[in-house]
This record gives C-alpha cells, sequence and structure tokens, in this order.
C-alpha cells in the first residue's frame, strides 16, 4: 500500500521541469529582443529607394543568339567544360520571334496535339 500512495517527489519534479521551461521561453524572447534592438533602425520614406527622374524602366524585348561552340580538329581529344568559356550572346539581326515547326508540341517527347 505505501508503494501506491502518491509521492510529493514526483509533483515536485513537473514543478521544476515547468520553470525550466519557462525559464527557457523568457529567455530566448528576453535574447531576441536584445538582438532586435541591436539591429540598424528601419529606413525612414525619405532613405527609401526613388524611381529614376525619366521614370520606370520599361521592357525591352529583342532575340539574342549565342556564340557557337568551338570544335576541334579530327583526331584531337574533346573540349572539358573547364576548357570552355563563359557563352555570351549577342542581339540578334533577325526580328522574327523563333516559333515551333508546325504540328510540334513543343516539347521533347510531350505526345501532345502539338501546335493547331
Amino acid at each position: 500500500m505505501q508503494m501506491a500512495a502518491a509521492s510529493g517527489l514526483l509533483s515536485l519534479g513537473l514543478f521544476v521541469v515547468a520553470v525550466a521551461v519557462l525559464a527557457v521561453l523568457g529567455g530566448s524572447f528576453w535574447l531576441g529582443s536584445r538582438v532586435k534592438y541591436s539591429e540598424p533602425p528601419r529606413p525612414r520614406p525619405e532613405e527609401q529607394p526613388q524611381l529614376p527622374p525619366e521614370g520606370a524602366v520599361h521592357e525591352i524585348r529583342e532575340n539574342r543568339e549565342s556564340e557557337e561552340v568551338p570544335r576541334t580538329a579530327e583526331g584531337d581529344r574533346p573540349l572539358t567544360p573547364y576548357e570552355l568559356s563563359n557563352q555570351q550572346t549577342r542581339p540578334s539581326a533577325s526580328k522574327d520571334r523563333p516559333r515551333w515547326s508546325e504540328g510540334s508540341s513543343g516539347s521533347f517527347g510531350g505526345g501532345g496535339l502539338g501546335a493547331h
């Protein structure tokens, strides 16, 4: 019968755990407020970015062509990706937008009905 009786030690242990959890939560709020106050202040309205004097920047549409991949001579070893430079682009002379071929779905093996 003595072992089945409630022990005050168990309730004391739960109380200590609850106080520890509250201390951790309080400490995290305290640390968060210290970090927030150490950050620079928010920019004032006059410090916000402004539009340029000529107004908003507008979209420019142009077709671009990439540079050709360098070719190696017959019998030479192939170039590795590290030997290739950054592939730059240049404006295209053609003003026509590239389109998918008629009847093609535009994807690789999409199997759809394609352009109608």
